[in-house]
């Protein structure tokens, strides 16, 4: 199991990211998320993965959303630098995901969560339902109605290029 949970350590990070909008706040996510697993873990008919993502979305729920998370966190995934890319295209590409940020926070929590499950982490529609414990129409219908908010966010800014760079 621990290899296992090695893997998904970057997905999960990604997830516990777009719940709290905070680099520091989805660290500690993470931390109790894995903490929770380890104490308990998984039945073995459950896949760890469905079992860590929804084990993060209820702490986050239960510990986080009560008012822990700071709103609107400027704080932004680090960027790996690579040799090759300039200071302006380094920094437009965190231009760029402050904006997705800043996107993704205006969105209700249930349309954030599912957007991360399949945009994000590219899980299945029935997976990321299963995670989040809805029915599949009901998850998109959360997906469609995210999509749409993100398409008039960005066409607010004046940006269809920022949009479809992003896609």
């Amino acid at each position: 199991m621990k290899t296992e949970l090695k893997a998904l350590l970057p997905a999960l990070r990604r997830f516990a990211y777009s719940l709290t909008g905070s680099v520091h706040d989805a660290d500690d996510l993470l931390q109790n998320t894995l903490l929770k697993i380890l104490s308990k873990p998984p039945r073995s008919d459950v896949p760890l993965d469905r079992w860590a993502f929804t084990v993060c979305r209820n702490l986050w729920i239960d510990e986080y959303r009560a008012g822990k998370v700071r709103q609107n966190s400027a704080d932004a995934l680090a960027l790996h630098e690579s040799p090759s890319i300039d200071g302006e295209t380094q920094m437009f590409h965190q231009l760029q995901l402050g904006e997705v940020t800043i996107a993704m926070q205006s969105l209700p929590a249930e349309q954030r969560e599912a957007l991360a499950l399949v945009a994000i982490q590219g899980m299945s529609y029935q997976e990321a339902a299963s995670a989040l414990a809805v029915p599949p129409g009901t998850l998109m219908s959360r997906l469609a109605r995210a999509r749409s908010a993100l398409g008039e966010h960005f066409r607010r800014l004046g940006g269809e290029q920022t949009m479809e760079s992003l896609v």
